[in-house]
């Protein structure tokens, strides 16, 4: 795009944002914070394509001295680690909410179909988690430790080894947007699907609560943060197919920018969620129903709370500074 044009396609967006926060003629505050993160990226377009042009100093001073105004009564993190999850995730997060929907949406629909398989083909089961999982599963049911399977090896060595499989797992669902998003979804089908034959063949043996109160333990941080790297994945996939009025190379940067801070921001859950599985899930059978519980309400809360209400949180508060 030549540069007058960019100028002309933006320059309304641009005058209502500075006259938004300067004169105080204040928009709504989503759509405030929603001008916000689009001045930043076009300030990275100019940056790009137009490296002499005027047009990025007043880019640059506009976002500077909002950022500024945003920040006038805290102190700024010093701590780029600090910062990078206090703010910058949930900024790319908030931006991005409507591809955890649809991410959310696909795994939870491949999930039921896996259970509405399982349920009407007895062989569907064995297809996807194959023979010996199955029958060692079957045999630990019989043996009265349905979870039996989570007490092999020692904790550090289970602890070490599902991290490295989770985050690899995720680093696939990311990586594998690029094929337009559709390799992304093929992740979410997998292991949409293999949750839930997974969840139904307890359910078909009878014990469905005690696997419940044993693999969620670890498994409500673990399957959320694989459709988290989803999301990642489909942002990238978005940002191949739909650049917008960027070009086609500009818009996968940008996404694929945005889509590895989301994938990075999961590593700590997946950490986590190993740690769980790899140092408390075996001890699921002889711990009270209601640690158990708490345990997964725990886990599922913060994550929840992380990825889905506190974008909002710093949004509104980023907005309100303005």
């Amino acid at each position: 795009m030549r540069e007058v044009a960019f100028i002309k396609q933006n320059k309304e967006k641009w005058l209502n944002f500075e006259k938004a926060v300067f004169n105080r003629q204040f928009k709504n505050p989503d759509e405030l914070a929603t001008l916000y993160i689009h001045i930043i990226n076009d300030l990275s377009y100019a940056q790009t394509y137009y490296p002499k042009s005027k047009v990025i100093t007043y880019l640059n001073q506009l976002a500077a001295r909002a950022f500024q105004r945003i920040y006038r009564t805290k102190r700024q993190d010093t701590n780029r680690f600090l910062y990078f999850f206090r703010t910058e995730i949930p900024l790319v997060v908030y931006q991005y909410r409507r591809y955890f929907a649809y991410a959310f949406i696909l795994f939870f629909t491949f999930a039921a179909i896996g259970a509405v398989s399982a349920a009407h083909d007895d062989t569907f089961v064995r297809l996807i988690l194959g023979d010996n999982y199955v029958n060692m599963t079957l045999e630990n049911i019989a043996n009265g430790d349905p979870v039996a399977v989570y007490k092999s090896g020692s904790n550090w060595g289970g602890f070490i080894g599902i991290t490295i499989n989770n985050i690899y797992v995720g680093m696939r669902a990311f990586v594998y947007g690029i094929f337009g998003g559709l390799g992304t979804g093929w992740i979410l089908l997998q292991n949409g699907i293999m949750l839930g034959a997974f969840q139904y063949m307890f359910q078909a043996e009878g014990v469905l609560w005690e696997s419940v109160r044993g693999i969620w333990i670890h498994g409500a941080m673990e399957i959320f943060a694989i459709v988290v790297t989803g999301a990642s994945g489909l942002i990238l996939g978005a940002g191949i197919l739909f650049p917008a009025t960027y070009s086609r190379k500009v818009s996968f940067k940008m996404a694929f920018k945005d889509g590895v801070k989301i994938l990075l921001s999961t590593f700590p859950f997946f950490v986590f969620a190993g740690f769980l599985e790899g140092f408390v899930t075996r001890y699921s059978d002889v711990m009270p129903n209601g640690l158990s519980v708490a345990i997964i309400l725990a886990t599922l809360s913060i994550i929840t709370f992380y990825y889905i209400f506190y974008p909002f949180i710093v949004i509104k508060k980023t907005a309100s500074h303005l």
